[in-house]
C-alpha cells in the first residue's frame, strides 16, 4: 500500500527519535520515497548521516544550506508529499503547529502540507497529561491531523504512564491501514450538500440560519480522500476545499440548490443531504429594500420551499443510497426515524441542538446514525472531521 508514496517524515528533538530510524527503514523497504525533515534539536538526539544514508535524500532541517544558499521550499515539500508523519512529536512541536508558530522547517512544511498528516506525540506523562497538551492535541484533531496515540510504559525520565510513542511498527502499520481504506470509494461519484440557505426578502435582507457548511465540507474531503468523485452543492459559507477531486457548486436558494441536486444526483451513487435548508420562502422579494416606516409593520407572506432529499427520494434507484440529517431540539429520535421512513432514505444522521458542542457553527458534533434496517448506532462528541470519517464509514459498511 506505501509503494511509490512519498512520505515527509517530520522528527523533532525527543528521546524518541531513535526510534525514527526503524521507521524510515520500514517505509524503504515498503518501497516509498521518504524525505526527512528535521528540527535543530533533533539533530541532538539522531544524525542526519545516518537518516540520509537510509533515505537516500539530503535531510533537511534549515530554510536554506550555509554555503550554497540553496533555499529549500516548503511549499514544494507539501504538495510533493502524499503524507506527512511526525514522530516522534515533542510537546513543544505540537503546540507550535496547533498555534502557527513557524520557526522551524519542520512546522513550515506542515503548515504547507496538503496530504494528511499523522502526528505521533512522545513526551513525559506530567506533560502528556498537561491542559495545555491535551488542548493543542485536541486542537490538531479538529484540524484533520491524525493523532497516534502514545502507548504506556517506562519513560526517559524512569516513570510509568502514557508518553511513550507508538512503536515505529505499529505507526507503520496505521499508515498502511490508511492507505489501504484511502480509495474504497474509487470510482463512485458522491453528491452533497452543504451551508444554509439564503431566501431573499429584498435586495439586502434574507430568511436563513446560522449553518456554517464545516460538517457537509468534512463528509466532502473524507469521501474525495476515499478515491469518490465529490460534488458538492453549497450554500453561502466561507469554506475552502482543500482536494482537487472535489467540484464545488455554489447556489444561494433552496429552490436552486433542489435544481442543481435533481440534475446531479441521477448520475451518482451517493447522496448525503447535509445542508440546512430552509424550509420556507418569501412569496415575494421586493425590488427594493423595505423601509421602516413609522406606524406600519410589514408582513411577508410565506411559501413552502421544495423538499430536496424528499424529491430525491422518489427518483431513487435500488443502485443508490440517499443520507438524510435531522437537527432535532425536541423529540429527536422519533422525528429523526419518521423523517428516514417518509423520505424513502436509507440511513439518517440525528444531531440534536440539547448536546452541548453539536449543531451549528461549531467544530464538534455528537451524532446518533439510524438506517432503514432498523439499526441505530450513537457516538461521543467528536471533532467534524472525526465525524464525517464515521459517516463515511457507516455509508460504506
Amino acid at each position: 500500500m506505501l509503494k511509490g508514496k512519498h512520505i515527509i517524515l517530520g522528527i523533532t528533538g525527543g528521546i524518541a527519535a531513535y526510534k525514527s530510524v526503524s521507521l524510515l527503514r520500514l517505509f524503504i523497504k515498503a518501497g516509498a520515497e521518504v524525505q526527512v525533515v528535521i528540527t535543530p534539536s533533533g539533530k541532538e538526539f539522531i544524525t542526519p548521516v545516518t537518516l540520509s544514508a537510509l533515505s537516500g535524500k539530503p535531510v533537511v532541517s534549515e530554510f536554506f544550506t550555509a554555503n550554497s544558499g540553496e533555499w529549500h521550499s516548503h511549499v514544494d515539500l507539501g504538495l510533493w508529499a502524499d503524507a506527512m508523519v511526525i514522530a516522534p512529536a515533542t510537546a513543544s512541536s505540537i503546540a507550535k503547529m496547533a498555534n502557527g508558530v513557524a520557526d522551524n522547517m519542520l512546522i513550515t512544511t506542515y503548515l504547507s502540507a496538503k496530504a494528511p498528516v499523522f502526528i505521533a506525540p512522545a513526551m513525559d506523562l506530567d506533560m502528556m497529561a498537561h491542559p495545555s497538551t491535551k488542548r493543542n492535541i485536541e486542537l490538531l484533531k479538529s484540524y484533520g491531523n491524525h493523532i497516534i496515540e502514545p502507548a504506556e510504559g517506562e519513560l526517559a525520565s524512569h516513570l510509568i504512564g502514557k508518553g511513550r510513542m507508538e512503536e515505529p511498527e505499529g505507526i507503520f502499520e496505521y499508515l498502511k491501514n490508511f492507505f489501504a481504506s484511502s480509495q474504497d470509494l474509487s470510482g463512485k461519484k458522491v453528491l452533497i450538500t452543504a451551508g444554509p440557505t439564503y431566501e431573499k426578502i429584498d435586495p439586502v435582507r434574507f430568511i436563513g440560519n446560522y449553518s456554517s457548511g464545516k460538517m457537509g465540507y468534512a463528509i466532502a474531503e473524507e469521501a474525495a480522500r476515499r478515491g469518490a468523485e465529490v460534488t458538492i452543492v453549497s450554500g453561502p459559507v466561507s469554506i475552502s476545499t482543500n482536494s482537487p477531486n472535489i467540484n464545488v457548486i455554489k447556489v444561494e436558494s433552496a429552490r436552486d440548490m433542489h435544481k442543481e441536486c435533481l440534475k446531479i444526483f441521477p448520475q451518482c451513487e451517493y447522496a448525503i443531504m447535509s445542508a440546512a435548508v430552509a424550509d420556507y420562502a418569501p412569496v415575494e422579494c421586493a425590488e427594493n429594500k423595505i423601509k421602516r416606516e413609522k406606524d406600519e409593520i410589514p408582513v411577508i407572506k410565506l411559501t413552502k420551499n421544495p423538499d430536496i432529499a424528499a424529491s430525491l427520494g422518489e427518483i431513487k434507484t435500488p443502485k443508490q443510497k440517499l443520507i438524510g440529517f435531522a437537527l432535532e431540539t425536541n423529540n429527536e429520535e422519533v422525528n429523526a426515524v419518521e423523517k428516514l421512513k417518509r423520505k424513502n432514505l436509507d440511513m439518517i444522521v440525528l444531531n440534536s441542538l440539547q448536546d452541548k458542542g453539536a449543531g451549528f457553527g461549531t467544530d464538534t458534533n455528537k451524532i446518533t446514525i439510524f438506517d432503514c434496517e432498523g439499526n441505530k448506532t450513537t457516538y461521543p462528541l467528536k471533532s467534524k472531521n472525526e465525524v464525517a470519517k464515521d459517516i463515511i464509514e457507516y455509508i460504506i459498511k
